[in-house]
């Protein structure tokens, strides 16, 4: 049996090949500025004939662009540069995942209805003291008061 694995080890040096790791499927939204029908048709097509892309989706009305795939958001965001258009990766979160939307640096007028910035001075650091009393009394904390 001993010489028999490594026969079989040896075979198998010479008829493995190697395997292609693949990117992690993802979703990238991008805001670009389109204006009309044919704005919006030439960001689609040229981000559709990215390697990679399995669907891109477009809001005119939110400027978005959203693509899901099998790519990197460098390469997406080229893509869409080269149409000569005005882009960068999607810069809001929604309103309700936010601690403190209207903070100076967070509230955008320009934002689409329910977003606002992503900036870390909207959400509450860790250390917040509001945040350690309402978990302080909560019931889901294990540690909690037993009196209650």
């Amino acid at each position: 049996m001993g010489i028999m694995n490594h026969v079989i080890d040896y075979c198998d040096k010479f008829t493995t090949t190697k395997i292609k790791k693949h990117k992690p499927m993802q979703t990238v939204d991008i805001k670009v500025k389109m204006c009309c029908d044919g704005c919006e048709r030439r960001v689609k097509s040229s981000v559709s004939g990215l390697k990679g892309v399995k669907s891109v989706e477009v809001n005119r009305k939110q400027s978005r662009v959203t693509v899901k795939g099998q790519v990197e958001p460098k390469k997406i965001l080229e893509g869409v540069l080269e149409t000569g258009k005005k882009a960068e990766l999607w810069p809001y979160v929604p309103y309700n995942s936010v601690s403190y939307p209207y903070a100076a640096q967070a509230y955008d007028k320009k934002a689409p209805s329910g977003y606002v910035k992503n900036v870390p001075e909207a959400f509450a650091s860790s250390d917040a003291t509001e945040e350690q009393y309402t978990s302080l009394f909560s019931d889901e904390n294990p540690n909690a008061c037993s009196i209650m």
